[in-house]
């Protein structure tokens, strides 16, 4: 999945199952670590953090249907880390942080888009 996503291709989605956005980087360190490629682990990360730039977490709401719980930018670094952009409340989900990554695609103003998103809606 690592090398699919740093091949230059414009996008990329996957799943991966774990209990948090942080969770879920650990556990693509651990699954690429055991995949048996022979990379030291700053090498892993550095790819990780090169090719993820958001993590969406979903789960089962109360009344069974899949909700979006939270959206997180992967901020880059000798250990990259999640950083909460969107989070669940209740029924609604609230803006946390503004992304700071720059957008990939030329033409995509992500100021714009981040202040599209409703402070409060049901997603």
């Amino acid at each position: 999945m690592l090398q699919a996503c740093n091949t230059g291709h414009d996008g990329s989605l996957s799943t991966v199952h774990a209990n948090s956005a942080a969770d879920a980087l650990a556990r693509l360190e651990t699954l690429t670590l055991i995949a048996g490629v022979a990379l030291p682990l700053a090498a892993v990360r550095a790819q990780i953090a090169a090719a993820v730039d958001a993590i969406v977490q979903v789960a089962r709401g109360e009344h069974g249907r899949r909700e979006i719980v939270s959206v997180t930018e992967v901020q880059p670094g000798r250990v990259p880390h999640a950083r909460a952009l969107l989070t669940r409340v209740g029924p609604t989900v609230e803006r946390i942080n503004a992304p700071t990554r720059p957008a990939r695609r030329r033409g995509v103003d992500l100021e714009e888009v981040w202040h599209a998103c409703a402070p409060s809606s049901s997603l």
